[in-house]
C-alpha cells in the first residue's frame, strides 16, 4: 500500500511490525519519506520503519539511486491486481506537501499510474529493467509483480527467463485510496486461478527453482495461507487484513480522504485519531501463524517447503461442487506433471552476470577511494579519472559505480566531477542508469535506449568521436536511443551529434567542466 493511500502513521507502523519479526513490508509505488531509511530509529516506535521493499511503478515517483540502495528487495510493479488495465490513482486532494514531497510531484495535484509503462513494453525491456536495477543493487532481490489473470503463467516464465529472482501473484480483492471504486469493484481474477497456473507452468518448463512465488489479494486467515502454499506460493502478502487490525473499520472511503479512524487519509485533523500500534499487527500475524501450524498438524507437514505445492489435499468446496464447477486442472499437483524437477525455489541462482562488466573493475579501484571520502575523523576528496573503450554489452553502466557512492553518502553524493570516466565506442542499453551526484559520464561514441534513465544527479555527456569524416552530417544520424532521462530527478546532461562539438569535446584539456553543454537538463521535481 502506497504512501499517499494510506497515512504516514499507519504506513511507517506496519513498516515498524514487519521489521521486528524478520518480514518485510512494501513501501508501494508513493515510496517512504527519506528519514525512514537515513535514520536508524523513527519516532514515534523505538524500531526501524524502513520498508525492506521498495517499489519501482509507471510513474517511477520517487525513485533515485538512495531510494534504490536502501532496499532488501525491489519490486517492479507491472500492473496492479485489484485494478488491473487502470492503475493506480492518488486523487490531488490526497497529495498533500509530504507526499509531493516523497513522490517528486506537486501538492494537490492527482497522481496517474496507468499500465504502459516506459520500459515494460517487451519482456526484451523488463529483462533491461531488471538488469538495471540488479546493478543499482547487486544484493538486491528483483521482484516482479503480475495480475492474476488467464495466461499468467506464460508470462511469469518469460519474466523468470528475464531474470527475475521473485514473482508476485496478486488477486482481484483488496484496493485502498489510490483507486477508483470502478476498478475495486468490477475488475480483477481471484489470486488461486492465477497462483495456480503460474505454478504449474513454472514447473513445466522447469524454471520453478530459479524463483519464489508470492501471492496477495485479501489474505486474512491461516487457512487463506494453507491453501496459498498448496497452490504453490511460498510467501504471503497481507494488506487490508493488518490495517483491520490497527483500528481500520472498513467505512470504504479510502479515496475520499474522510478515513474516520486516521488510517487511509492525509487530513491532519483525522490522523490524530490514529491509535494503531505496530505490536497489533504483530499479534494478529502471530495468530495467522498458530492458526497455519493447526492446520500443518492435521495434514501431517512439520515444515512450510514440505507442503508447498501439494493440490491434492484440496477438494472443491459445496457450493463449486452445487454449480457444478471442474476445479481439476486447478487443483492438478504440478509435480506430477513433470517429476525430476524442482516444484518450489531450490536456491538455484539467476545468472545476472554483474562479475564479467568493466565496471566491477572499476568498483573495485573506487571503493578504497570511498572509503577515504567517508572517513569521519579524516575525509579524503575523492579525485579519480579513468579512460578506456567501451562495448554495447556494457549495459546500465554507471549504476553500481551510483549505488556504493549512495551508500557511503546518500543522494548528496560527491563533489561535481569527483569521478570522471572518459569512455569511447558503442555503449549498451541504460548509459549513466541512476547515475549520482559527483559521477561524470564523458562518451565519445553513441549509446542505446535509456540514457540517463532516473539520473540522480550526476553529469552524462555524449558526442561522436573527434575521428569523424568531415561528410558526417549531423542531423541525419542518432547518437541516443530512445527515452532519454526518463525518470530523471536532478543532473545535467549534453548531448552533440555535431562534428564541430566533438572537435570541441577533443581539444580541450577539461572538456567536462569547460565545454558548453549543448543540451543541459535541469529537472525540476514532478519532471
Amino acid at each position: 500500500m502506497s504512501y499517499g493511500s494510506i497515512s504516514s502513521e499507519s504506513h511507517s507502523a506496519l513498516a515498524v511490525a514487519m521489521n521486528s519479526i524478520g518480514g518485510k513490508s512494501n513501501t508501494g509505488e508513493g515510496g517512504e519519506d527519506v528519514e525512514r531509511y537515513s535514520q536508524p530509529k523513527f519516532k514515534p516506535w523505538d524500531g526501524s520503519a524502513r520498508s525492506a521493499i521498495k517499489q519501482v511503478a509507471s510513474g517511477r515517483f520517487g525513485v533515485n539511486i538512495e531510494y534504490l540502495t536502501n532496499a532488501d528487495e525491489l519490486q517492479i510493479k507491472m500492473a496492479q491486481g485489484a485494478k488491473p488495465g487502470e492503475g493506480g490513482e492518488l486523487p490531488g486532494f490526497k497529495v498533500d506537501g509530504s507526499i509531493a514531497k516523497t513522490r517528486g510531484s506537486t501538492p494537490g495535484v492527482g497522481l496517474i499510474s496507468p499500465p504502459p509503462h516506459h520500459d515494460i513494453y517487451s519482456i526484451e525491456d523488463l529483462a533491461q529493467l531488471i538488469s538495471d536495477l540488479k546493478s543499482a543493487n547487486p544484493v538486491a532481490r528483483i521482484s516482479v509483480k503480475l495480475v492474476s489473470e488467464a495466461g499468467v503463467g506464460t508470462i511469469a516464465g518469460g519474466v523468470a527467463k528475464a531474470h527475475a529472482e521473485h514473482i508476485l501473484i496478486s488477486g482481484h480483492d483488496g484496493g485502498t485510496g489510490a483507486s477508483t471504486w470502478t476498478g475495486i469493484k468490477n475488475a480483477g481474477l481471484p489470486w488461486e486461478l492465477g497462483l495456480a497456473e503460474t505454478h504449474q507452468t513454472l514447473v513445466l518448463n522447469n524454471l520453478r527453482g530459479r524463483v519464489r512465488l508470492q501471492t496477495d489479494g485479501q489474505l486474512r486467515t491461516g487457512r487463506d495461507v494453507l491453501v496459498a502454499a498448496l497452490l504453490g506460493a511460498e510467501e504471503f502478502g497481507f494488506a487490508t487484513a493488518p490495517l483491520i487490525a490497527m483500528g481500520c473499520i472498513m467505512m470504504r472511503k479510502c479515496h475520499l480522504n474522510t478515513c474516520p479512524v486516521g488510517i487511509a487519509t492525509q487530513d491532519p485533523e483525522l490522523r490524530k485519531k490514529f491509535n494503531g500500534q505496530p505490536e497489533h499487527v504483530v499479534n494478529f500475524l502471530f495468530q495467522v501463524a498458530e492458526e497455519v501450524r493447526g492446520y500443518m498438524a492435521k495434514l501431517g507437514f512439520r515444515t512450510m517447503d514440505k507442503l508447498i505445492g501439494h493440490s491434492e489435499y484440496l477438494v472443491p468446496g459445496i457450493q463449486a461442487r452445487k454449480k457444478g464447477l471442474n476445479l481439476e486442472s486447478l487443483l492438478m499437483p504440478a509435480h506430477k506433471m513433470r517429476e525430476g524437477v524442482s516444484v518450489i525455489f531450490d536456491g538455484t541462482p539467476q545468472d545476472h552476470g554483474l562479475e564479467h562488466r568493466i565496471e566491477e573493475r572499476l568498483v573495485a579501484e573506487l571503493l578504497p577511494l570511498l572509503d577515504g571520502a567517508a572517513d569521519a575523523e579524516n575525509p579524503v576528496p575523492v579525485d579519480w579519472t579513468v579512460d578506456f573503450e567501451i562495448n554495447n554489452l556494457q549495459r546500465g553502466f554507471g549504476a553500481t559505480i551510483s549505488h556504493e557512492i549512495a551508500k557511503r553518502f546518500g543522494i548528496a553524493g560527491l563533489e561535481h566531477d569527483a569521478v570522471t570516466i572518459n569512455v569511447e565506442g558503442c555503449t549498451g542499453q541504460s548509459f549513466g542508469a541512476f547515475l549520482s551526484k559527483g559521477v561524470t559520464l564523458n562518451l565519445q561514441g553513441d549509446a542505446n535506449d535509456y540514457v540517463g534513465k532516473g539520473l540522480s544527479g550526476g553529469k552524462i555527456i555524449v558526442a561522436p568521436p573527434p575521428d569523424m569524416s568531415p561528410n558526417f552530417v549531423p542531423e541525419e544520424n542518432v547518437i541516443v536511443g530512445n527515452v532519454c532521462f526518463y525518470g530523471a530527478s536532478g543532473g545535467e546532461g549534453a548531448l552533440s551529434s555535431s562534428f564541430l562539438a566533438s572537435l570541441l569535446f577533443s581539444s580541450l584539456s577539461s572538456p567536462l567542466t569547460s565545454a558548453p553543454a549543448f543540451l543541459s537538463l535541469h529537472p525540476r521535481q514532478g519532471r
